[in-house]
């Protein structure tokens, strides 16, 4: 062999290494050619179990995806473990997901303190902790845990809608407000105060319950005893009901608004009996299913198909089923833009990259992202309950 024949080789050689590095993305652990493996907890028990359809929907949802072909050539295959709704349990299944299961990324991790006890860890990791079912400004801090995404609407931006409808409907109202003693809850009560503004001192009595407490009882009478003329409970759907219950026993009629959060009308609203919650007001930015009004939109007819087909006996007014839906499509939509790179590193590009209208939303809501901007859903409509539905009134609003 020649010398020049030599260097040809060898420059061929070095050709054919090197152009497989250049063209080849490092995928995250859990992908394969034919697979995308992830993880997520839920509350399937515990206080907050009533949120267990949003899991089963979004495992049900992904088996639909996989049924038509998958994504890009790709199954998606979505661990869904139980976590009762507490921190150092939640904390223990991620970190099986993460170090035994080897998921690629968290999808859908519900609850804020259970988000909150892992953060900090998957940020470490940089473990993708895409769209977070909260919506604690704590899941929208770039600049300090980049790895971690909210998907709802920010209860500080709730509250503060809440304030101004108030304010704009009472003006000289008292007001009153029953939260969550964790994050979720300081952030709705801070939303509120914000929202009141100089008026805040028309805030006239505020208290806390625990995830853990049997009732809510003793609150709801302090707050009674204030003689608040408007009440703003933000909290899930088993305390919901059972304020709801406690305040139509004391036979006391407040200007009422709710939390989304605890705005299902099977679980938030029916154990205390409907009829107690007639002209009760809360946000909305999904249509929700009990609404007669969605029966003939396309959105509504794709969801009950899917309901019908993978969810048969489902409770089909629980507003649950309709996140689990709207959420599940959010993260398929990140998958696919993601194409063949589904290194953790652009499973976070594409989450935080995202301008959709989701087919449950309400017209004009969209979900919007950006790589400095990780709050999704920056308005709500107002809806009033008439005893068997939400009922929409007025247009989105921001605050």
């Amino acid at each position: 062999m020649t010398i020049l024949t030599r260097r040809k080789v060898l420059a061929l050689a070095g050709t054919a290494l090197a152009t497989p590095a250049i063209a080849q993305t490092k995928q995250a652990p859990g992908v394969t050619a034919t697979e995308l493996l992830i993880g997520q907890t839920m509350p399937y028990s515990g206080p907050a179990s009533s949120y267990a359809p949003i899991g089963k929907v979004e495992v049900a949802y992904i088996d639909m995806i996989n049924k038509k072909g998958g994504i890009n050539g790709r199954k998606i295959k979505l661990l869904s473990l139980d976590d009762g709704y507490s921190p150092p349990k939640t904390v223990e299944q991620t970190r099986k997901l993460v170090e035994e299961e080897g998921v690629a990324c968290i999808f859908q991790q519900l609850g804020t303190p259970c988000a909150m006890a892992t953060r900090k860890y998957l940020n470490a990791k940089k473990v993708p902790q895409i769209f977070v079912a909260s919506g604690a400004t704590q899941f929208a801090d770039p600049e300090h845990y980049p790895w971690t995404i909210g998907w709802q609407v920010s209860y500080q931006i709730e509250g503060r809608v809440y304030a101004k409808h108030i304010l704009e409907t009472k003006p000289n109202a008292k007001m009153a407000v029953l939260y969550q003693n964790d994050d979720s809850g300081r952030d709705f009560l801070k939303g509120f105060k914000d929202g009141l503004g100089d008026k805040v001192g028309q805030l006239v009595a505020s208290n806390s319950y625990e995830p853990t407490d049997p009732t809510v009882d003793s609150q709801v009478v302090e707050l009674h005893a204030s003689g608040a003329d408007a009440l703003f409970m933000a909290g899930i759907p088993k305390f919901n009901a059972m304020t709801l219950r406690k305040v139509r026993d004391l036979n006391w009629n407040p200007m009422y608004l709710i939390a989304t959060v605890g705005a299902s009308v099977s679980s938030g609203l029916a154990p205390a009996g409907l009829d107690k919650a007639v002209g009760l007001i809360t946000g909305a930015y999904m249509k929700d299913p009990s609404d007669p009004q969605w029966k003939t939109d396309p959105g509504y007819k794709d969801w009950l198909a899917f309901m019908n087909e993978y969810m048969p006996g489902s409770d089909l007014s629980d507003i649950n089923n309709v996140y689990g839906y709207c959420a599940a499509q959010t993260g398929v939509q990140v998958f696919t833009q993601c194409g063949n790179d589904l290194s953790r590193e652009n499973i976070m590009r594409q989450a935080t990259n995202l301008d959709i209208q989701l087919p449950m939303f309400q017209n004009g809501i969209r979900y919007h992202t950006t790589a400095t901007d990780y709050l999704g859903i920056k308005r709500l409509r107002l809806q009033r309950f008439d005893g068997k539905a939400w009922v929409p009134f007025g247009e989105p609003i921001s605050a």
